[in-house]
């Protein structure tokens, strides 16, 4: 995935759109970009794969930085919240410093237990990486 895709809305939501065709696992998904101003979109919703589970989407989307500007990914199965994936800065936590501000929420107490996420970025998408973890971690046995 390359920045291109981030240098207009119209090419994002394209892009986002075209996911269910570019990844078989995805059994259906109820993202949607929703313009927020002439260079600014919101990506909001669901993904979802086979055996319950369901990836949210927040991603808000500047397109003359051609960048992500901020994020939350989560994925639940059922009731429960496997990880979580946000750019919110831990300054004060050096063992995240490497992929900074980049980290995951991982189980037990996720809440508090950050690990690195090097796989993310802000100037090229992030939900072809995390559906390819979704597939490899849960659906590929």
């Amino acid at each position: 995935m390359t920045a291109e895709l981030l240098a207009s809305i119209a090419d994002y939501e394209a892009f986002i759109y075209g996911l269910p065709g570019e990844f078989a696992c995805i059994q259906m998904s109820t993202l949607v970009v929703v313009q927020a101003g002439p260079l600014t979109a919101s990506v909001k919703g669901e993904i979802h794969f086979g055996g319950g589970l369901v990836l949210r989407v927040l991603e808000v989307v500047h397109a003359r930085r051609q960048r992500i500007e901020r994020y939350g990914y989560e994925l639940w199965k059922g009731g429960e919240e496997l990880w979580w994936y946000d750019s919110w800065p831990h300054p004060d936590q050096p063992e995240l410093a490497g992929s900074h501000p980049h980290h995951k929420h991982v189980q037990p107490d996720i809440k508090h237990h950050r690990v690195p996420a090097p796989g993310l970025s802000f100037q090229v998408p992030n939900l072809p990486f995390l559906i390819r973890e979704v597939e490899r971690e849960y659906l590929v046995r």
